[in-house]
């Protein structure tokens, strides 16, 4: 079976419409939920590299950011 590069291009007027933010920050939401009920908040955000100060969480410093093109191989 030969790989099959599968390339997306999204509108930006999928983006302007807000569907996809919306949906964001539901999955966000329901991600730090379960961390909470799960009891794991803490050393989750510790392995992403945010450090806890008394009691205030500081997220990393970012340092940049792009745009990187992915390539999925797909079977016909």
């Amino acid at each position: 079976m030969q790989p099959m590069n599968f390339n997306v291009s999204i509108p930006v007027s999928f983006f302007k419409e807000g569907n996809v933010k919306k949906r964001f920050e539901q999955v966000v939401d329901v991600f730090f939920e379960e961390l909470v009920d799960m009891g794991t908040l803490d050393d989750v955000l510790a392995n992403l590299g945010w450090t806890k100060t008394q009691s205030k969480w500081t997220p990393p410093f970012q340092v940049g950011h792009g745009l990187q093109r992915v390539s999925l191989p797909l079977s016909a």
